[in-house]
């Protein structure tokens, strides 16, 4: 289902299962996402996206930002070579990396797969699998370990929480000299190269 809002237009609004509080994603191409769970009324989370009004818009004009910054597009095929060099780069790198990071920090994963993710850097699934974008071959290294610290810290909370934070600024400044809040701020400069294909 959709809403329609004013200055934002239309808005995809889904009551989901999944979710735990009233969320909003703000996507790359500007689309916008409500999501809330069972228990909280339609009417509340739209009450929350009026609020939240301003947020979108700044949300919308950073991603619109980083997306000027962006190079103008690679021919498909220099594109697709592109591609296939950072996919190698990433296949060398980003495993032992990985491996070394939770070998440092004691914590366990259950496997690594690296993809053309567009959308986000990392992911990590229930079940501790963790999948990396092969764009994290263009961040500085101290950024790419940060990338794979916060995707290591899921294994042990599948959430944003509190706690999550907590390990991850405790470990981001014993590991990488930096806490979390400063890595992030530096991270959100880079943008994934964002696009519609993914595999």
């Amino acid at each position: 289902m959709t809403a329609e809002l004013p200055d934002i237009g239309a808005v995809e609004v889904v009551r989901s299962p999944r979710a735990r509080r009233i969320a909003l994603t703000v996507r790359p191409s500007g689309s916008v996402r409500l999501s809330y769970p069972y228990g909280v009324s339609r009417e509340q989370a739209l009450q929350f996206l009026a609020a939240k009004r301003a947020w979108v818009l700044r949300a919308r004009e950073r991603l619109a930002a980083r997306r000027a910054a962006l190079p103008a597009p690679l021919p498909p095929e220099e594109e697709r070579a592109r591609i296939e060099r950072l996919r190698s780069e990433a296949k060398r790198d980003l495993p032992p990396r990985l491996e070394r990071l939770a070998e440092a920090a004691r914590l366990h994963y259950e496997k690594v797969t690296i993809r053309a993710a567009r959308t986000k850097w990392g992911s990590c699934t229930g079940r501790n699998h963790i999948s990396l974008s092969l764009y994290l071959m263009l961040l500085p290294e101290q950024l790419r370990d940060f990338v794979l610290l916060h995707e290591l810290c899921h294994t042990v909370h599948h959430d944003h929480s509190p706690r999550f934070h907590a390990l991850l600024d405790r470990l981001a400044g014993q590991l990488l000299g930096g806490g979390e809040r400063e890595l992030q701020r530096e991270l959100r400069r880079y943008a994934v190269p964002f696009g519609t294909a993914n595999s």
